[in-house]
């Protein structure tokens, strides 16, 4: 069991009545979530990659079938996935940022953050430091308040992508075409770390 079907089972022990989400009157595969007639587990990839993904995701993201952030930690080994609240910081996401082995970045439009925070390149890594992406997993208006209701993460640098690609993701609409899913961005993270069969694999 993955770092996303951890937080998801734990958000289900909390719960005080079943989550129903949309289109789930069939029965859906428990691995990929998707209706049985259509399970992609036997096409689930799973590869080495150096760098890591840190998903921060809002209170029901991890029960919803269309969350991608499930695909991350799917093909990307070191996967961590964290619920956020405003109230208080789970100290384990605090290890993990503190962590020397990793150099985290948080992933999120520059246009909303210091310009001095702002990386629009990976930076050169620390000695043996990897690179962690840290990504708030959420819709755009919540994410935006968690970005700034996470003061713990303001003394990250944030890597400001500009993707040319429109979002070839179906199973949610967004009100503007540039705003590529979770997933999608991670595939662009990874490609920017040297990890292309990651990438691939995860943008497939």
């Amino acid at each position: 069991m993955h770092a996303v079907a951890r937080l998801c089972a734990e958000r289900l022990a909390r719960s005080t009545k079943p989550f129903v989400a949309r289109g789930s009157r069939g029965p859906r595969c428990p691995e990929c979530r998707v209706p049985l007639r259509h399970c992609a587990c036997a096409w689930r990839p799973r590869l080495p990659a150096n760098a890591g993904f840190c998903l921060l995701m809002h209170d029901i993201e991890p029960l919803k079938p269309s969350n991608t952030g499930w695909l991350i930690a799917d093909v990307v080994p070191d996967t961590f996935a964290f619920g956020w609240s405003r109230t208080e910081v789970d100290p384990r996401l605090l290890e993990l940022l503190a962590d020397p082995q990793w150099q985290p970045l948080l992933v999120f439009p520059g246009e909303y953050v210091a310009p001095e925070r702002v990386v629009e390149t990976l930076p050169e890594m620390e000695s043996g430091s990897r690179p962690l992406f840290v990504m708030l997993d959420a819709t755009w208006t919540e994410a935006r308040k968690m970005q700034r209701k996470s003061p713990y993460l303001d003394h990250l640098p944030v890597l400001s992508l500009t993707p040319e690609q429109l979002s070839r993701y179906r199973l949610r609409r967004s009100c503007r075409s540039e705003h590529l899913c979770t997933a999608e961005v991670a595939a662009l993270c990874l490609e920017m770390a040297g990890e292309p069969a990651a990438g691939e694999a995860l943008d497939a």
